[in-house]
């Protein structure tokens, strides 16, 4: 356990509660530590109200800050009367707590305070910093996990029972810290959930923090528990190029999570050594299946991972788990989708799922934490979660469920996964651009490696590939089922417009080449993407992006007008085909798309030049005399994908301001 304390940047942080924002920062850089919004830290500033009169303000951090990246903003202000005169009432829901809070804060603009601002504000120290560390939570989470903590912090810590987080937590600890703590004491573990340290300045507590956890790693190291192998034992299925039926598998599976949760799911498929060594251990089915690490993960985790690819079983498991608990509760409760968030298979690894690739992508940071202290508590012997009902009251919490409620408006293509060729510039990178507007996570293909940085987000994958290259094709199709489990949407934009060149001059190699991209290509990509596109949630959707060639072929355009005629007459065809399964094609015809790549000022100028124009005339040379751009394309390729068309296949609608010679 690294102490990252240093004071030439500490001195970059005013006032107490810079330094507040400085040392939480540092706490959340440790993902052993914190993660994903988890853990808070709070500092009591004294100063004056509005009326003059003495006031010591509680700044805790606020619900949906991330300690890692807090701000001074990110600390709601709380008067610490109001906070320890609630903890000395004998009941308080936790709905009402929050509005006690909410009322009792200086800025009306601050963020809601933690569940455990009561908690903080009743330890006596200026600074409180609260961990859910994974060392001590594999203490705390073994068959005699107090008595390992009390023989490990002595009266440096004071020990709470196992409470849910909330009031009930903050009154249990206002009663038992005043008894039990000692002059020594700089800390306090809460049995199953985390540690807390304090201190008077902002450095002594977050020291303490560092040597607190790090005498936990030191006794797991020295129980012999520490290192775990990241062998798997067996070596997982063979990656071909050509493995049809492991790309179908991980999107069946992504199917059947998707019609589970009600919403199309992304499902990441991780197959690195650690999460294949987890996966394969003969005792997988029971050791992963006590419970989440700490009750904080269970809203993201959900409570326990799927062993293997039987949804139904696991559903009908979920359904048990609410039935027995939801009738011990004082409300009545809904039950919430019983999708698994984390699937754990031999072959596949460790699946996570999420509403988008961003979610998905937290399951797993947690779940990657989770496969290490579940397996050091295990040497330790053995590993011990919370019990179902105790797991149960925080995954049907009522804050939760009010969480739940005042979540926004999901996007359109949200869960859905869609891939892109020609995404590195012009029409495919507008594209992209529109559809992870709509919320959708896109694989984006392009010879131009460009298209690996064109943007840097959990729900972009770009690939570099030629794809006139059919191993390489398929490879970049494997790659982007692995990061997001299937496809719903393909946008078929990769072509060539070669220079101008009669047909009496047309070579035979510029000929197959242009169709090599053009047809060939697309013909490849359609193949192999169907049974992928058969399993979308909502049905598959295909945009090919053909030309106003097709109608209305110009001079010295024979290869390129043959070929994009030819895709033409194949999606057509596609649409005949596969309708049946659900999957529809639509065909956008531009024209005059003046923002590419291949319409350089020079080659603007000059051609207007030709036509007796000026370059702003002949970009609109339409009949609605207006200018067409690659996102007007991208934008109605997007549309196609989306409701509008969901009765609609085989569709060609030219976007060109209208063509005298096509209309």
């Amino acid at each position: 356990m690294l102490n990252l304390w240093k004071d030439d940047e500490a001195s970059h942080f005013a006032g107490d509660l810079g330094l507040r924002v400085y040392s939480s920062r540092l706490l959340g850089r440790d993902k052993s530590l914190v993660l994903h919004g988890g853990g808070n830290t709070s500092v009591k500033i004294e100063g004056k109200n509005i009326f003059g009169r003495a006031e010591t303000v509680l700044y805790v951090k606020g619900s949906g800050w991330d300690l890692e990246h807090i701000e001074a903003a990110g600390f709601s202000p709380v008067r610490l009367d109001h906070c320890v005169e609630l903890a000395k009432l004998a009941a308080l829901s936790d709905p009402q707590m929050v509005n006690e809070l909410r009322t009792h804060m200086l800025r009306a603009d601050a963020p809601t305070p933690s569940v455990e601002a009561i908690l903080h504000g009743i330890l006596p120290y200026k600074y409180v910093d609260h961990t859910h560390a994974d060392a001590v939570i594999t203490l705390t989470n073994t068959p005699d996990g107090e008595r390992r903590i009390r023989e490990l912090y002595g009266d440096s810590v004071v020990v709470i029972p196992y409470v849910m987080p909330g009031f009930d937590l903050a009154r249990l600890c206002a009663q038992l810290f005043p008894r039990d703590a000692r002059p020594n004491t700089i800390g306090m573990v809460l049995m199953n959930h985390g540690i807390f340290s304090f201190g008077a300045t902002a450095k002594e507590s977050y020291d303490r923090m560092i040597d607190l956890v790090a005498r936990a790693e030191d006794a797991i190291k020295r129980a012999g528990a520490w290192q775990i192998s990241s062998q798997p034992n067996a070596p997982a299925r063979v990656e071909k190029a050509s493995d049809v039926a492991l790309r179908r598998d991980i999107a069946a599976l992504r199917r059947d999570i998707s019609n589970i949760s009600g919403a199309p799911m992304i499902v990441a498929t991780h197959r690195d050594p650690a999460s294949a060594a987890f996966a394969q251990r003969p005792d997988i089915a029971t050791i992963s299946r006590q419970g989440p690490a700490t009750p904080d993960h269970v809203i993201r985790t959900k409570r326990l991972p799927l062993v293997g690819r039987d949804i139904g079983e696991y559903v009908k498991e979920y359904e048990s788990y609410f039935a027995a608990h939801a009738s011990s509760t004082r409300e009545p409760k809904t039950m919430l989708d019983a999708a698994p968030r984390v699937v754990i298979d031999a072959e596949f690894g460790v699946c996570t799922a999420g509403r988008s690739a961003k979610d998905a992508r937290i399951v797993f940071d947690i779940y990657e934490h989770t496969m290490e202290i579940v397996q050091r508590a295990d040497k330790l012997g053995g590993w011990r979660a919370l019990s179902p009902k105790d797991i149960f009251d925080v995954e049907y919490w009522d804050l939760e469920q009010a969480k739940l409620k005042r979540a926004g408006k999901t996007p359109a293509f949200a869960g859905e996964i869609v891939l892109v060729t020609g995404a590195a510039s012009g029409i495919g990178k507008a594209c992209v651009q529109s559809l992870l507007a709509r919320g959708a996570a896109v694989v984006g293909i392009d010879i131009d490696r460009a298209v690996e940085t064109l943007h840097t987000r959990p729900d972009y994958q770009g690939i570099a590939c030629d794809v006139t290259d059919e191993a390489q094709l398929i490879a970049a199709l494997e790659v982007g089922v692995r990061t997001f489990g299937g496809l719903d949407m393909l946008v078929l934009n990769a072509g060539v417009f070669p220079a101008g060149t009669r047909i009496e001059s047309l070579q035979t190699l510029e000929w197959e080449r242009v169709l090599r991209v053009n047809l060939d290509s697309n013909l490849v990509l359609l193949r192999e993407a169907h049974p992928l596109l058969k399993l979308a949630p909502r049905g598959g959707r295909v945009v090919v992006v053909g030309s106003k060639n097709v109608s209305a072929p110009g001079p010295g355009a024979a290869a390129y007008s043959a070929s994009k005629a030819a895709l033409n007459q194949l999606a057509r065809v596609a649409a005949l085909e596969w309708g049946g399964d659900g999957i529809r094609i639509n065909t956008v015809h531009p024209n005059a798309v003046f923002d590419t790549g291949i319409w350089t000022e020079e080659v603007l100028a000059a051609r207007a030049k030709h036509y007796g124009m000026s370059v702003e005339a002949y970009k609109k040379n339409n009949v609605l005399r207006v200018e067409v751009t690659s996102r007007d394309v991208a934008e109605l390729a997007a549309e196609m994908c989306g409701p509008l068309f969901a009765k609609t296949t085989g569709a060609q609608v030219p976007v060109d301001g209208g063509n005298e010679r096509v209309i």
